[in-house]
Protein backbone atom coordinates (compact mmCIF):
# COMPACT_ATOMS: atom_id res chain seq x y z
CA UNK A 1 0.00 0.00 0.00
CA UNK A 2 1.51 3.36 -0.74
CA UNK A 3 2.39 5.16 1.95
CA UNK A 4 -0.12 8.31 1.54
CA UNK A 5 -3.13 5.71 1.74
CA UNK A 6 -1.81 4.65 4.65
CA UNK A 7 -1.55 7.75 6.30
CA UNK A 8 -4.99 8.06 5.26
CA UNK A 9 -6.03 4.90 6.15
CA UNK A 10 -4.57 5.90 10.15
CA UNK A 11 -6.46 8.91 10.21
CA UNK A 12 -9.66 7.33 9.03
CA UNK A 13 -9.18 4.86 11.78
CA UNK A 14 -8.34 7.20 14.33
CA UNK A 15 -11.57 9.13 13.46
CA UNK A 16 -13.77 6.26 14.00
CA UNK A 17 -12.03 5.64 17.27
CA UNK A 18 -12.16 9.38 18.73
CA UNK A 19 -16.12 9.05 17.94
CA UNK A 20 -17.04 5.82 19.32
CA UNK A 21 -17.08 4.07 16.24
CA UNK A 22 -14.24 1.98 16.28
CA UNK A 23 -14.43 -1.07 14.07
CA UNK A 24 -11.68 -3.43 15.91
CA UNK A 25 -11.05 -5.23 12.34
CA UNK A 26 -8.66 -7.71 12.03
CA UNK A 27 -9.12 -9.65 15.34
CA UNK A 28 -11.15 -12.74 14.94
CA UNK A 29 -9.99 -16.39 15.65
CA UNK A 30 -10.08 -17.11 11.72
CA UNK A 31 -7.45 -13.61 11.38
CA UNK A 32 -4.94 -15.10 14.00
CA UNK A 33 -5.02 -18.17 12.30
CA UNK A 34 -4.46 -16.54 8.75
CA UNK A 35 -1.50 -14.46 10.19
CA UNK A 36 0.20 -17.72 11.57
CA UNK A 37 1.23 -18.00 7.53
CA UNK A 38 3.14 -14.46 7.99
CA UNK A 39 2.92 -10.54 8.64
CA UNK A 40 2.24 -8.02 6.46
CA UNK A 41 1.55 -4.53 8.47
CA UNK A 42 0.84 -1.36 6.88
CA UNK A 43 3.13 0.74 8.83
CA UNK A 44 5.63 0.80 11.33
CA UNK A 45 5.35 2.88 14.48
CA UNK A 46 7.65 3.67 16.87
CA UNK A 47 6.29 5.39 19.90
CA UNK A 48 6.27 5.57 23.70
CA UNK A 49 5.44 3.10 26.09
CA UNK A 50 2.85 5.43 27.68
CA UNK A 51 0.04 3.00 28.63
CA UNK A 52 -2.40 5.28 27.31
CA UNK A 53 -1.20 5.48 24.35
CA UNK A 54 -1.91 1.77 21.91
CA UNK A 55 -1.54 2.71 18.39
CA UNK A 56 -3.70 -0.54 17.69
CA UNK A 57 -6.28 0.71 19.33
CA UNK A 58 -5.74 4.42 18.38
CA UNK A 59 -5.67 3.90 14.68
CA UNK A 60 -8.64 1.16 14.68
CA UNK A 61 -6.38 -1.02 13.63
CA UNK A 62 -6.08 -4.97 14.19
CA UNK A 63 -3.85 -7.85 14.71
CA UNK A 64 -0.96 -7.68 11.87
CA UNK A 65 -1.74 -4.33 10.79
CA UNK A 66 0.99 -2.49 12.32
CA UNK A 67 4.62 -3.09 13.24
CA UNK A 68 4.70 -1.49 17.36
CA UNK A 69 7.66 -0.25 18.76
CA UNK A 70 7.31 1.39 22.39
CA UNK A 71 10.00 3.42 24.67
CA UNK A 72 9.40 5.62 26.94
CA UNK A 73 9.93 9.19 24.94
CA UNK A 74 9.85 7.40 21.90
CA UNK A 75 13.56 7.88 21.87
CA UNK A 76 15.44 5.98 19.03
CA UNK A 77 18.47 3.94 19.90
CA UNK A 78 20.39 1.46 17.43
CA UNK A 79 18.13 -1.63 18.46
CA UNK A 80 14.82 0.25 17.35
CA UNK A 81 16.58 1.66 14.16
CA UNK A 82 17.15 -1.94 13.24
CA UNK A 83 13.99 -2.71 13.79
CA UNK A 84 12.74 -0.18 11.28
CA UNK A 85 15.22 -1.23 8.73
CA UNK A 86 13.76 -4.91 9.30
CA UNK A 87 10.28 -3.68 8.50
CA UNK A 88 11.40 -1.81 5.41
CA UNK A 89 13.25 -4.50 4.18
CA UNK A 90 11.92 -7.73 5.08
CA UNK A 91 7.97 -6.36 5.33
CA UNK A 92 8.00 -4.15 2.62
CA UNK A 93 6.56 -1.04 5.17
CA UNK A 94 5.98 1.77 3.37
CA UNK A 95 5.68 4.23 6.03
CA UNK A 96 7.03 4.88 9.66
CA UNK A 97 6.09 7.06 12.14
CA UNK A 98 7.50 8.25 14.89
CA UNK A 99 4.26 8.78 17.48
CA UNK A 100 4.94 11.22 20.34
CA UNK A 101 1.70 12.26 23.06
CA UNK A 102 1.02 14.61 25.34
CA UNK A 103 1.77 14.45 29.03
CA UNK A 104 4.55 12.42 28.16
CA UNK A 105 5.95 11.57 31.54
CA UNK A 106 9.57 11.40 30.22
CA UNK A 107 9.49 14.82 28.49
CA UNK A 108 7.98 16.22 31.61
CA UNK A 109 11.39 14.29 33.50
CA UNK A 110 13.56 16.15 31.11
CA UNK A 111 11.71 19.38 31.62
CA UNK A 112 12.60 18.94 35.88
CA UNK A 113 16.44 18.26 34.87
CA UNK A 114 18.17 16.82 37.43
CA UNK A 115 20.07 12.82 37.67
CA UNK A 116 16.83 10.62 37.45
CA UNK A 117 18.35 7.51 39.23
CA UNK A 118 19.73 3.84 36.55
CA UNK A 119 19.06 3.89 33.42
CA UNK A 120 16.02 6.59 33.16
CA UNK A 121 18.95 9.22 32.96
CA UNK A 122 19.26 7.50 29.43
CA UNK A 123 16.12 8.41 28.47
CA UNK A 124 16.46 11.89 29.61
CA UNK A 125 19.71 12.42 27.71
CA UNK A 126 17.68 11.06 24.70
CA UNK A 127 14.70 13.93 25.23
CA UNK A 128 17.38 16.46 26.26
CA UNK A 129 18.40 17.60 22.11
CA UNK A 130 15.00 18.86 22.06
CA UNK A 131 14.41 20.86 25.15
CA UNK A 132 17.56 22.49 24.00
CA UNK A 133 16.11 23.71 20.70
CA UNK A 134 13.78 25.48 21.93
CA UNK A 135 14.37 28.98 23.53
CA UNK A 136 11.16 29.68 25.52
CA UNK A 137 8.91 28.12 27.87
CA UNK A 138 4.89 28.45 27.66
CA UNK A 139 2.12 27.10 29.55
CA UNK A 140 2.30 24.20 27.16
CA UNK A 141 5.95 23.20 27.35
CA UNK A 142 5.37 19.71 27.85
CA UNK A 143 3.70 19.36 24.67
CA UNK A 144 5.89 21.64 23.21
CA UNK A 145 9.33 19.80 23.85
CA UNK A 146 7.32 16.65 23.33
CA UNK A 147 6.46 17.67 19.32
CA UNK A 148 10.26 19.09 19.40
CA UNK A 149 10.96 15.74 19.92
CA UNK A 150 9.06 13.81 17.59
CA UNK A 151 10.56 16.19 15.30
CA UNK A 152 14.28 15.20 15.70
CA UNK A 153 13.23 11.49 15.87
CA UNK A 154 11.56 12.16 12.34
CA UNK A 155 15.05 14.01 10.85
CA UNK A 156 17.33 11.30 12.57
CA UNK A 157 15.34 8.36 11.00
CA UNK A 158 15.55 10.38 7.58
CA UNK A 159 19.25 10.57 7.45
CA UNK A 160 19.95 6.81 8.69
CA UNK A 161 22.26 5.37 6.49
CA UNK A 162 22.22 2.66 4.60
CA UNK A 163 18.99 1.70 4.37
CA UNK A 164 16.59 4.27 5.67
CA UNK A 165 17.76 7.38 3.69
CA UNK A 166 18.15 5.50 0.08
CA UNK A 167 14.85 4.35 0.98
CA UNK A 168 13.11 7.44 2.09
CA UNK A 169 15.29 9.34 -0.42
CA UNK A 170 14.02 7.46 -3.67
CA UNK A 171 10.47 7.87 -2.09
CA UNK A 172 9.62 4.12 -1.67
CA UNK A 173 9.20 4.94 2.17
CA UNK A 174 7.67 8.02 3.84
CA UNK A 175 9.22 8.99 7.48
CA UNK A 176 6.75 11.40 9.79
CA UNK A 177 5.70 12.27 12.71
CA UNK A 178 2.50 12.67 14.62
CA UNK A 179 1.02 13.46 17.95
CA UNK A 180 -1.16 11.98 20.17
CA UNK A 181 -3.75 14.36 21.99
CA UNK A 182 -4.53 11.81 24.88
CA UNK A 183 -8.04 13.98 26.35
CA UNK A 184 -9.18 14.52 22.67
CA UNK A 185 -7.66 11.04 21.05
CA UNK A 186 -7.05 13.29 18.10
CA UNK A 187 -3.48 12.38 16.24
CA UNK A 188 -2.04 15.01 14.27
CA UNK A 189 0.62 14.93 11.66
CA UNK A 190 3.53 17.50 12.81
CA UNK A 191 6.07 16.61 9.94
Amino acid sequence: MEHKNVIKKLLEGNQRYITGGALHPNQSFEHRIELTKGQKPIAAILTCADSRVSPEIIFDQGLGDLFVLRVAGNVINDMFIGSLEYAVEHLNVSLLMVLGHSQCGAVDATIKGGNPPGHINSLVQAIKPALDRLKKQSPDWVNIVAKENVKIGVERLRTIDPILTARYDEGDIDIVGAFYDIKSGKVSLTV
